[in-house]
């Protein structure tokens, strides 16, 4: 066998990077600048046992390549790269380990963390400068070919949601599902368990439109955890930017249909499937990391590399940083995300430590290659592209620097939602963040959807927490609870932890959904996190990442207070969705329009008032009004159905605060569209305008005046 398929390999192409089926056989390509040979091990089945390696045997434009006609899919294969070992030219070749594919498309098994998977000799003597000769195949994942057929039954490629309608839900494969009664025991945890009738029916009914998954690209669990009886639970440790994770597929040898299973159910029921994308940093971690794919095939070009080259440059505190500034690394990035998109079908992604992928040598440059790359493709310019835009480098803080065309997480809406309602942020904070940010957004033409608004993610506390807990509580992590961060601006209420007093609890579900309203009702994209509506708990701990149990996953049996809140939640998008104004595809700015003698905001103080300076500046005053009117014009064509008018009255004062209503041109009576004292009011109620509502302490109330006298002209 091993000499017929030796014999019969031909050249192959550099074109398509990765090992290829095209019905007849397979080509493999592969990068390397640096690599003096290139071999494919093809294994058995079970990737236990390596039946032959095989040289490839051309090298064009820096790409090794060859075709192999006996190779179909289902084959599994690994690679072992040859060149020099100098670990202080930035070289790290060492054929003794079997490496990943960085293009596979599947993976089988995980790794067995052994001192053979590092490219150096481990031991009180040994340091990376030592290079070692053990063999790594046993202790490795392998890389599989896959056929890339599939029935997306007339499906288009992607939902594409209108950014002005779209709410995110972000979640946990694994975390969703592990407990929840109605998902068959074999498929809780997995793509096919979150792809059941009963999760996508539940997920809809929430009135979000798109599903933003935590990291589900290959990854590794870190051995410092195993060693502690953990487990990477978030994922954000990726060795393949083409492989779906195995570890939530019910049958991993069908991994990829069951992924794109999972993607074409969310597309039937109308929502959008969002991946958190991890490009800033591999699981090779720094110089004293293992050897697995990337820093044994080119680790000159793949990382960024100190002045002394034996050393990585850190921005991710990962120990390394993927070298986006590299023409084949921008390849591979973007050949990645185009293959989710066209192949898998995914809607868009959020990018994980977003600022070094615009990181240039003289720092972060919204004009950079990775930037550029997508702003030209038009794959890629025409799916959700969304930043987290911060990393830990220097210059790494970059909110709103981000070009046109991108979306950027915003912790300033978090930070400054959760202060307030506690009573230490000035309402003049507020009022940037309910519209949408336009400090830092409303420049270059980008519209309100740009700013995602958050008040929880998965790295922090949930809501609940929020308002249960004032320190962080992650001893079960093992780091004697000095990880994760100690500045939560959160409070709780008066009591640490889980109370008895009722009173207490009152003020705690009431400032879960003061926070839930400030989010769904602020301008720009709303991100709920999966479980806040429901009061969801992880009893303190705020960094959840190595928690693969029930600290993380989501508790489905609800009493009926948390049936409550899931109603509410549910009572704002519908209110979101009913009311155009409440996501406006433009910035509110407070400009006077002559011709229908309106603004389109107006800042209002208890005596129903507009607000001027003395009321900004006064350092008590916490109850304030925003009075959006939707007859006067954005520029450009008007936004159908924003011609309803809004009050949002917010009071973080601790007592009761007379609102006097506020006459408004057109109507003379507001009708109450929401109270977060009374979530499940039994009338909503008339109230004339230049009367007062009695405004709960710490609350928000939200009302409608529909009635206009005039007709408003369509520009």
């Amino acid at each position: 066998m091993a000499a017929r398929l030796t014999s019969r390999i031909k050249e192959g192409s550099p074109a398509a990077h990765g090992a290829i089926w095209d019905g007849k056989g397979t080509n493999f390509a592969l990068f390397s600048a640096h690599a003096t040979k290139v071999e494919i091990c093809l294994f058995d089945t079970a990737g236990e046992r390596e039946q032959e390696r095989i040289a490839l045997p051309e090298y064009t434009d820096e790409i090794w390549h060859g075709y192999i006609p006996e190779v179909h899919p289902g084959d599994v294969y690994g690679l072992r790269v040859h060149g020099p070992y100098e670990p202080s030219n930035g070289h790290r070749f060492n054929p003794n380990k079997l490496l990943l594919d960085p293009y596979a498309r599947a993976h089988i098994g995980d790794v067995k963390w052994d001192p053979a998977c590092f490219g150096y000799t481990i031991g009180a003597d040994g340091d990376d400068l030592t290079f070692d000769e053990r063999d790594s195949a046993a202790f490795m994942p392998k890389c599989v070919v896959v056929d890339p057929n599939f029935d997306w039954r007339g499906q288009p490629r992607s939902r594409e949601v209108p950014w002005d309608q779209a709410i995110i839900y972000e979640t946990h494969v694994r975390g969703f599902t592990q407990r929840h009664p109605t998902v068959p025991q074999k498929l809780r945890g997995t793509y096919a368990g979150l792809g059941t009738e009963e999760v996508i029916a539940y997920v809809k009914s929430l009135g979000v439109t798109s599903v933003e998954l935590l990291p589900v690209h290959a990854f590794l669990n870190d051995s410092h955890l195993l060693e502690r009886g953990l487990s990477n639970y978030w994922g954000y440790n990726s060795i393949g930017f083409f492989a779906p994770a195995i570890r939530y597929a019910s049958e991993p040898e069908q991994c990829l249909r069951e992924f794109k299973e999972m993607v074409a159910r969310f597309h039937d029921a109308g929502l959008e499937v969002i991946l958190d994308v991890v490009y800033n940093h591999t699981a090779e971690g720094n110089e004293r990391g293992p050897t697995l794919s990337f820093k044994g095939i080119d680790n000159a070009s793949y990382y960024r590399l100190a002045p002394d080259k034996r050393y990585y440059i850190n921005d991710t505190g990962a120990g390394n940083t993927l070298n986006v500034s590299h023409p084949a690394v921008i390849r591979m990035v973007t050949d990645s995300l185009r293959y989710w998109v066209n192949e898998l079908h995914v809607d868009g992604f959020r990018f994980d430590l977003g600022t070094i992928l615009a990181r240039e040598v003289n720092g972060f440059d919204n004009q950079s290659g990775f930037l550029k790359a997508c702003h030209q493709d038009p794959v890629l310019r025409s799916v959700k592209l969304i930043a987290e835009p911060w990393d830990c480098g220097p210059g790494g803080y970059q909110v709103g620097a981000f070009p046109p065309g991108w979306a950027e997480w915003n912790d300033r809406h978090r930070d400054t939602t959760r202060a307030f309602w506690k009573g230490a942020a000035p309402a003049s904070d507020m009022a940037q963040r309910l519209c949408a940010s336009a400090d830092l957004f409303n420049h270059w033409g980008r519209r309100p959807y740009a700013c995602i608004n958050f008040v929880t993610a998965h790295d922090g506390f949930t809501l609940k927490d929020v308002v249960t807990y004032n320190d962080r509580h992650n001893e079960a992590n093992g780091e004697d609870n000095r990880d994760g961060s100690s500045e939560n601006h959160s409070w709780n209420c008066g009591v640490e932890g889980p109370s008895e007093d009722a009173a207490i609890n009152a003020l705690r579900e009431r400032q879960i959904r003061n926070m839930l309203a400030t989010l769904l009702l602020s301008q720009g994209t709303p991100m709920l996190l999966a479980g806040d509506e429901f009061g969801r708990t992880q009893q303190g701990n705020n960094n959840a990442y190595c928690q693969n149990n029930e600290i993380s996953w989501l508790n489905w049996q609800l009493a009926e207070k948390e049936q409550s809140l899931t109603r509410f939640v549910q009572k704002l998008t519908a209110l979101r969705k009913k009311y155009p104004i409440l996501r406006r595809n433009r910035f509110l700015t407070g400009a006077y329009d002559e011709e229908l003698d309106v603004k389109d905001l107006t800042w209002v103080n208890a005596s129903g008032s507009e607000m001027r300076a003395g009321d900004w500046a006064d350092p008590h005053m916490r109850c304030f009004g925003m009075l959006i009117d939707g007859r006067a014009r954005p520029t450009g064509l008007r936004q159908r159905g924003t011609e309803a008018t809004m009050l949002l009255v917010l009071n973080s004062h601790h007592d009761l605060v007379e609102f006097t209503l506020p006459a408004v041109t057109g109507g003379d009576n507001w009708t109450l569209a929401l109270d977060t004292n009374v979530p499940d009011p039994p009338d909503a109620g008339s109230f004339a305008t230049g009367k007062s509502y009695g405004i709960t302490g710490r609350s928000l109330v939200m009302f409608a005046l529909l009635d206009h006298s005039r007709t408003v002209p369509t520009a």
